[in-house]
């Protein structure tokens, strides 16, 4: 149990210098930065999804915690956020480098995860201008209303939420790794329906567990032949890191995240059903 408490600390002291920095680059354009340079973070245009998904596919977490605080802060668009999502590959990209018969798959996830991030993220961009639409308001009012932001200086605003959050994801490390610890890797690659074609549908879902510690499974899984290429992509396309955590804790209009959700979910699901017929075998 010592390992399982030492491990969630770990994580989530990894994602405190992301935290801390996408807060004070938020507190400074709230409050220093001009009006033009804040409308155009806001509206970053049809760019936004590819630089969001080159962003996610940089092997750290803590961009998708930091593109989860822009939007809430409405400084990206829905599809810039689903770029990074779905790019994010946490642990995978180191755990692929370390072995070198797996070189080959590690570029072919890249490939595919570059373009389905820019794909789905234009897409979502491009739905949401006729369907879904972010609830109005001034960027960051979602983070800073009620709290007194910048009253005490931009850099003790940044820690107070950076604290906060850090706080919650502690939490959430602390439960889910003793739940992985106790229930055991071969359980769940048994529950995984090895050679099903339902595969993607379930490691899509377990991608979603906000911690580098699902990233970390599910490429093992696909090293050791329990898990498709396609659905090591699904899982791998879902697992945002802790940015999904983030999200739910910081943007309060539960139906945008809902939405976002359903949207990350289907783009995997489609993206590793399309990777499995393209590559069966894997």
């Amino acid at each position: 149990m010592k390992e399982v408490i030492l491990d969630a600390l770990l994580d989530s002291l990894k994602s405190l210098p992301f935290l801390f920095g996408a807060y004070l680059l938020i507190e400074f354009l709230e409050h220093r930065a001009s009006r033009r340079l804040t409308a155009a973070l806001s509206r970053p245009g049809p760019f936004g999804p590819l630089g969001g998904a080159l962003l996610g596919c940089v092997p750290q977490c803590g961009f998708s915690v930091a593109a989860a605080n822009f939007y809430a802060g409405r400084l990206i668009s829905p599809g810039t956020l689903l770029a990074v999502f779905l790019a994010t590959s946490d642990e995978a990209v180191p755990i692929l480098l370390s072995r070198p018969g797996a070189l080959p798959a590690l570029g072919r996830l890249l490939a595919v995860k570059l373009v389905a991030a820019a794909f789905f993220g234009l897409l979502a961009d491009v739905l949401a201008k006729r369907f879904f639409r972010p609830a109005p308001g001034q960027p960051f009012r979602g983070l800073c209303e009620d709290c007194g932001c910048g009253e005490k200086g931009i850099a003790r605003s940044a820690l107070r939420h950076t604290v906060q959050v850090f706080l919650f994801l502690l939490l959430v490390n602390l439960a889910l790794g003793a739940a992985i610890h106790f229930v055991g890797s071969g359980a769940i690659s048994r529950a995984l329906l090895s050679g099903s074609v339902f595969q993607p549908l379930l490691a899509a879902l377990l991608g979603f567990v906000p911690n580098c510690a699902a990233s970390v499974l599910l490429t093992e899984l696909y090293l050791e032949g329990s898990l498709s290429f396609g659905s090591a992509v699904a899982g791998l396309c879902t697992g945002a890191g802790l940015g999904l955590a983030v999200l739910l804790r910081v943007n309060k209009n539960w139906k945008e995240n809902l939405v976002l959700i359903l949207a990350l979910y289907a783009s995997a699901v489609l993206t590793g059903f399309l990777c499995s017929a393209g590559w069966a075998g894997a």
